[in-house]
């Protein structure tokens, strides 16, 4: 019993760092001082100080300690940038290095300001702490230069919308216009399983959303100018549909296809600055 004790907590420790990366070790110091003090609070208790601590550290603590690492908390509540949901801020997924939050700083303003007057919605971004720590399912959102931004959206009457069809802002896929051969497909055939698995995860709490065209355009060429990223990541039925094929040639050369390694982008885009 004892030994399925450990294994249930290194079990849950591997899992809440995978997830949040600070999460294990605050797990292992709560955990641990109860094991040190023997105290006998029942296992309720022991979960709820657990949270308490947990959210403490998240909105607290890290935020602090996280500059050391050149990193800071993109804002939750702002006037033109927040997350899709709370869960991005509360898993610490939402961390950038201070060079990308100053472009998502100036460019989400830029957005606001410009003929949007939408918020600009940011999904996974990174962890706070240590370059090369993965942030799964991602391949690369390991340095603080890497973020997902979601596609803007209108309903079937067209008015503009901050609302995202998908409830965790992946997995609800702008589907080409013409069908017969999809790069999904093509990549699946090649073997590639895991291109567009993100819909198993994705639910959709809108039909009635579609991508706004115009709009997500504007916000991607807004994203090329001033400050440009080095690479932005797209689906490539998305060029022609958002005529981005009709761009200036540097602009043309930040937007890149990623490949079958990685996973479908036609439910959000991809934004990645040099070191």
């Amino acid at each position: 019993m004892k030994y399925l004790k450990i294994l249930l907590h290194l079990c849950i420790v591997i899992a809440l760092t995978l997830v949040t990366q600070v999460g294990g070790m605050i797990w292992i110091v709560v955990f641990g001082y109860f094991k040190y003090r023997k105290s006998h609070w029942n296992k309720r208790k022991r979960l709820l100080s657990f949270s308490v601590i947990y959210l403490l550290c998240v909105f607290f603590i890290v935020p602090i300690l996280a500059p050391l690492n050149n990193r800071r908390a993109l804002p939750v509540f702002n006037d033109h940038i927040a997350p899709h949901n709370l869960g991005y801020v509360l898993l610490c997924r939402n961390y950038v290095h201070n060079d990308l939050y100053s472009f998502m700083e100036f460019h989400s303003e830029s957005y606001y300001l410009g003929i949007s007057g939408q918020k600009m919605i940011y999904l996974d971004a990174g962890f706070p702490f240590i370059d090369g720590f993965p942030l799964l399912p991602h391949l690369s959102h390991n340095d603080g230069r890497k973020i997902d931004i979601a596609f803007a959206y209108q309903t079937s009457k067209g008015e503009s919308t901050a609302s995202n069809p998908s409830l965790l802002g992946y997995g609800v896929f702008t589907e080409p216009l013409n069908k017969t051969v999809t790069q999904a497909q093509k990549c699946k055939d090649a073997g590639y399983w895991q291109y567009d698995y993100a819909k198993y995860l994705g639910y959709n709490t809108d039909e009635d959303l579609e991508i706004d065209g115009g709009l997500t355009k504007y916000m991607i060429i807004d994203l090329m100018n001033m400050l440009p990223p080095e690479k932005i990541f797209i689906e490539p039925h998305l060029i022609p549909r958002l005529e981005l094929d009709q761009i200036k040639p540097y602009m043309k050369r930040i937007i890149r296809y990623h490949g079958c390694h990685a996973v479908r982008h036609d439910d959000h885009i991809h934004i990645q600055i040099s070191k």
